[in-house]
C-alpha cells in the first residue's frame, strides 16, 4: 500500500480545503521546498493538485509543478483543469509521470478513451464521490445524478486498472474515511483503487491496510500530516 503525501496547490501556495470548499488554509508559500520535505521523510510518490485549475478549468501552477519536479527525485501525478489531450501531453512533458483525469473524464467518453488509447498508464481518473454521486468542476457540482459506483465500472470496461476514489464529504475534515464505500467500490469493480478523503489518524490506515488484498494499492493523505496527526515516517510503516 503505497503512502502518497498531497500537495495542494493554490495562488501560489500549497493549501488544504475542506470538502473542496473555498475555506483554504495556507500551509507553506514554497511548494518545492513541501516537495523535499515529504521525499525526505520518506515518499516515493506524491499527489499534486492545481486547485486553480480545477475551479477554471485549465492548468494554472504548472510552472509551481515544474518547480517541483525538479527540486525532488521522485515521481509526481497532477490533477486539476487537465481537460484536452494537448494539455495531457503539455503536463507529461513537464516532467509529471502520471495525470490525473476528473471533470472530462465524466463529461465525455469518447475524450476519455482517446486518452486512455494514447497515453495508457500515464494517466488515471479520479472519481469523486458525494453521498454515492458523481461531483465535477472541483467538486462544485454533481453531474446528471450520476451514480459514482457505475462510474467505476465504465471505467473498468473501458480498460483501466487503476483508480483514485475521493469521498469528497470526508476531504479535508479529518473524520476519518469512507471504509464502507471503498470497500463496495473494491468488490464491485475487481480494480485498483486508491483511497483519498479523510484520514486523521494511523488507525484509519491500519483499517485500510487490511483492504490491501482486496485491491487497496494506495491511500493519499493530506490535511493529517499538514496539521500533524501523525508523521510521514509513521505512516510508512502501513506501506
Amino acid at each position: 500500500m503505497l503512502i502518497i503525501p498531497a500537495i495542494d496547490l493554490k495562488d501560489g501556495a500549497v493549501v488544504r480545503l475542506v470538502q473542496g470548499k473555498f475555506n483554504k488554509k495556507v500551509y507553506s508559500r514554497d511548494p518545492a521546498k513541501v516537495a523535499r520535505h515529504w521525499v525526505r521523510q520518506g515518499a516515493k510518490f506524491l499527489h499534486l493538485v492545481d486547485l486553480d485549475g480545477a475551479f477554471s478549468g485549465r492548468p494554472k501552477n504548472l510552472n509551481l509543478v515544474k518547480d517541483i519536479v525538479k527540486a525532488i527525485s521522485v515521481p509526481v501525478e497532477l490533477g486539476g483543469g487537465i481537460r484536452s489531450l494537448s494539455v495531457i501531453k503539455s503536463v507529461l512533458n513537464s516532467g509529471v509521470a502520471r495525470v490525473v483525469l476528473g471533470t472530462k473524464a465524466v463529461e465525455d467518453e469518447v475524450f476519455l478513451k482517446k486518452a486512455l488509447s494514447t497515453f495508457k498508464e500515464k494517466i488515471i481518473v479520479a472519481v469523486d464521490a458525494k453521498a454515492g454521486k458523481v461531483m465535477v468542476k472541483g467538486w462544485k457540482a454533481g453531474y446528471k445524478n450520476m451514480d459514482a459506483l457505475n462510474f467505476c465500472l465504465s471505467l473498468k470496461e473501458l480498460g483501466f486498472k487503476e483508480l483514485i476514489y475521493t469521498d469528497t464529504l470526508k476531504d479535508g475534515t479529518l473524520t476519518g474515511p469512507n471504509i464502507k464505500e471503498i470497500k463496495r467500490v473494491l468488490k464491485a469493480t475487481g480494480i485498483k483503487v486508491v483511497a483519498s478523503g479523510g484520514i486523521s489518524r494511523l488507525g484509519d490506515l491500519e483499517k485500510l491496510k487490511r483492504l490491501e488484498r482486496e485491491g487497496l494499492s494506495a491511500v493519499i493523505i493530506g490535511k493529517a500530516l499538514y496539521e500533524g496527526k501523525f508523521t510521514l515516517p509513521q505512516a510508512l510503516k502501513f506501506s
